[in-house]
């Protein structure tokens, strides 16, 4: 039987070029299989853009518009990465539609959007994550070098300034001396008024995807492992300079300590479909980075690669997430 999917792209935020590139990935691999795809863009505005949407219409009136597309759809793909969207607001709306949805659902997707919540929920369940503290923004005009540095700390008086809410390490800044705090701190402000400085980590850094099949078994794929020269940020993530091993070159033990992690993170957060999890992988064992609920889905992303070194290759990647969509149920995954 042929399935509708609704592929919704873009979003309202600093990932909306990668989002488009996901949603346009995922719809061309499901049209090659037994799929009906409707497209629907998200504009930088919040604009809702589809086939029949008049131009100069409000965000609540173009939502209104595509409204019957999502209940026309059989599953709602929601490919935007960062919020509103992963946050787990597009799965609130399918909730509340009653439509089948890939993913996560909105608790899953609040807390993993949130990396001082996703601290929180680590330290529950014993995963190891970098000591830091929230900062507000209303605050940092106030703020000195020594007020953010933490005591004990191993990174020689250098800190990680990142906005609480935001991905593809938009915001993202390493922090060696205090003429580069400020600058830092607005930077991440401008993305969040929340603002999360942590800790340097020294390790490899290890990215775990994690896939839940239709009936509910999950498990990991083959872990990424990242080679870049200093920070990963946005333009290394994205200009080609970094490089992957996958399957990532890793001892028994070490393998063993990052799968459990990973799992034991999907499960926590109650996460759907699938997701991925940055771990920096040090001498002392797995150090959470952060999780991303909704991660890129172009067929060279991280986690599909990472499918892929297990024999599955993108478009089945892709036709599994829509098999295992459900309705989300409102604090469910």
């Amino acid at each position: 039987m042929t399935v509708h999917v609704l592929v919704i792209g873009g979003g309202q935020n600093a990932e909306h070029d990668v989002s488009l590139a996901s949603a346009a990935a995922v719809a061309a691999a499901l049209r090659m299989g037994d799929h009906t795809v409707t497209c629907v863009t998200i504009d930088r505005e919040g604009i809702w853009r589809a086939d029949g949407i008049r131009a100069g219409v409000s965000a609540a009136e173009s939502l209104a518009l595509v409204m019957p597309l999502i209940a026309q759809a059989d599953v709602v793909f929601p490919a935007v990465h960062g919020a509103p969207g992963e946050d787990g607001a597009l799965a609130a709306l399918c909730a509340l539609a009653g439509v089948r949805v890939v993913g996560s659902g909105l608790r899953a997707g609040a807390l993993g959007m949130d990396k001082w919540a996703t601290k929180l929920v680590a330290d529950a369940v014993g995963i190891r994550t970098a000591r830091g503290r929230v900062i507000s923004a209303d605050d940092i005009g106030d703020l000195e070098f020594d007020d953010v540095l933490l005591d004990g700390s191993r990174s020689g008086g250098a800190v990680v300034v990142k906005p609480v809410s935001a991905g593809s390490s938009h915001g993202v800044a390493l922090v060696r001396e205090e003429a580069e705090l400020l600058p830092a701190l607005r930077a991440a402000a401008r993305l969040d008024r929340r603002i999360l400085v942590e800790e340097v980590v020294r390790g490899r850094e290890i990215d775990v995807a994690v896939l839940c099949e239709a009936g509910g078994i999950r498990w990991a794929a083959p872990p990424l492992e990242i080679h870049a020269e200093g920070l990963f940020d946005t333009a290394t993530k994205y200009d080609g300079t970094a490089r992957f091993t996958v399957p990532a070159q890793l001892a028994a033990d070490e393998l063993t300590g990052l799968t459990r992690a990973a799992l034991a993170m999907f499960d926590a957060l109650g996460c759907g479909g699938l997701a991925r999890m940055d771990f920096f992988l040090t001498d002392e064992g797995p150090v959470l980075n952060e999780v991303n609920t909704m991660p890129g889905l172009t067929a060279a992303s991280q986690a599909p690669r990472m499918f892929a070194a297990a024999g599955v290759a993108y478009p089945d990647l892709v036709a599994r997430l829509v098999k295992g969509a459900k309705v989300p149920g409102a604090l469910g995954p």
